[in-house]
């Protein structure tokens, strides 16, 4: 089967050519035919099977007959993360190149002043993150009530994210006469009764069993301790053959943490995490995809969707929460039929989460080591050794220091009798005794001095007589002043006489 089977119009069959694909995968030669017939649908597949493309396309020519109107846009496309959405964009702006289509992206982490721009001139299709589209809903820059088709993609990644409330939302403010797609890796309860809510007669098209993982990725486990997981993630890209590498944490400053760590030790390594700007995720995913870095360490955000081609290796350094997101993680190799391989270090504390995955995906994950392992263990292992040899100084064997006399301590009392006594000094030369120095000239006695008379009391000072009589107050007078003369205060320093 081929594209042209599809039904798909000759313009959109020319730029998938262009794109270098004539073989359409098991989704979309279910997917898009349905779409085109204008029915509801529920799509679940493992990541990396080409799920975006299977709506992408019929949603070209589904819109290419109409007319846009401002403010309302005439499809909407709901991703989890600012990622997702992006790539849904690129592949819009990279099918859609021969149609006259309008398209829009309305993420956080940017500036509205563009994306209302967009809006007011019309859209043919608005792709959104949840809660960028309801902020600007609420403002009233947005009218929903034009929306014909309406695509959830990443489902169970939206029930992760908490987005499962907007989501009832949004659709609650939609046409009712409209056509809704939902697309998702697995399928938990509550994305089913999402979907018995607000499809319409959907029809069902799950090409594996849900929650599988993709037969070209080989997986393995790594029993480790927690403190020698750097080491044994520098021995993998040492030794595996690494060509690019996602390397999952849990934790965004594990993230970090791990990416200055790499980056010491010469690997050419970036890192991206929620905590990050919107420019500074896309600019980081650039240039792993340019092949600037071949090492991209990240948090769940690029888990989900992100196809980025000629990833030969997915580590799971910390073993994910959930079990959906081990199946998420490691679709990110193994895409488009090439071959990849998974590894998750699994320590003590992993044994429950690691349990859960293997629940959920029905099999057991290969222990490392085993089967199937490119290097000889053992000569790695040797190498490693004589290696560790040479650097280190040279010690002792025990037989030299047995050889070598016992040392005694030096202050021991059996040493010190056992001791031959030392040699007695040489007396030293008598010196010639000092002359007699002349006795010193007896000093004349002291004249005495005559003693100091007592000073008499002083007349100055107030005394107790003194307190006892009546103050005058310092505005009274003694004697009347006449008239025209100075009636105020009479200074003391008038009182003073000169001699």
């Amino acid at each position: 089967m081929t594209f042209a089977d599809l039904g798909l119009s000759p313009e959109l069959l020319k730029a998938v050519e262009d794109a270098g694909y004539t073989t359409p995968t098991a989704i979309q030669a279910q997917a898009i035919p349905t779409i085109l017939m204008m029915r509801d649908l529920i799509g679940i597949a493992q990541t990396g099977t080409g799920k975006t493309a299977s709506f992408v396309l019929p949603m070209i020519d589904v819109m290419a007959a109409g007319r846009r109107r401002a403010l309302m846009p005439r499809s909407l496309i709901l991703e989890p993360t600012r990622e997702l959405a992006a790539q849904v964009a690129e592949n819009f702006e990279k099918y859609g190149k021969n149609h006259d289509l309008k398209m829009a992206l309305l993420i956080g982490g940017v500036q509205m002043g563009d994306q209302l721009k967009a809006l007011s001139d019309g859209v043919d299709v608005l792709i959104a993150t949840p809660g960028r589209l309801m902020d600007l809903f609420e403002r009233g820059k947005i009218m929903l009530n034009g929306c014909e088709l309406l695509v959830i993609d990443e489902a169970d990644r939206m029930l992760d994210m908490g987005f499962i409330p907007d989501i009832e939302f949004i659709c609650s403010k939609l046409p009712e006469t409209r056509q809704t797609m939902l697309f998702s890796a697995t399928m938990p309860a509550p994305i089913e009764k999402l979907a018995k809510k607000f499809l319409n007669n959907p029809k069902r098209i799950e090409t594996t069993r849900a929650a599988s993982t993709n037969a070209d990725i080989t997986a393995f486990k790594v029993p480790v301790k927690s403190r020698t997981k750097k080491d044994t993630l520098r021995w993998f890209l040492e030794n595996d053959l690494i060509e690019t590498a996602i390397i999952f944490a849990n934790r965004k400053t594990t993230v970090r943490e791990l990416n200055q760590s790499l980056n010491r030790l010469g690997f050419r390594s970036s890192e991206i995490h929620g905590d990050m700007d919107q420019s500074s995720r896309i600019k980081e995913l650039d240039r792993f995809k340019a092949g600037e870095v071949n090492i991209l360490v990240a948090s769940d955000v690029a888990a989900r969707g992100l196809d980025i081609k000629g990833v030969s290796h997915v580590f799971n350094y910390d073993t994910p929460w959930h079990p959906d997101d081990y199946v998420h993680r490691i679709g990110r190799t193994g895409r488009a039929g090439a071959k990849g391989r998974a590894f998750t270090f699994v320590s003590e504390e992993d044994a429950e989460a690691i349990a859960n995955v293997e629940k959920l995906t029905g099999s057991a994950i290969k222990v490392f080591g085993k089967e199937d392992v490119r290097v000889d263990l053992s000569e790695v292992i040797a190498k490693a050794e004589a290696a560790k040899a040479k650097a280190e100084p040279e010690v002792r064997t025990e037989e030299a220091r047995e050889d070598r006399p016992e040392r005694k301590p030096r202050r021991a009392r059996e040493d010190r009798e056992e001791r031959a006594p030392r040699e007695e000094r040489t007396p030293r030369e008598e010196r010639a005794p000092r002359e007699e120095r002349a006795p010193r000239e007896a000093r004349p006695p002291r004249e005495e001095r005559p003693r100091r008379e007592k000073p008499g009391p002083r007349t100055d000072r107030v005394t107790a007589s003194d307190e006892q009589k009546p103050r005058r107050r310092y505005h009274e007078d003694d004697e009347p002043v006449s008239a025209g003369e100075w009636n105020g205060p009479r200074p003391g320093f008038l009182d003073v006489g000169f001699g």
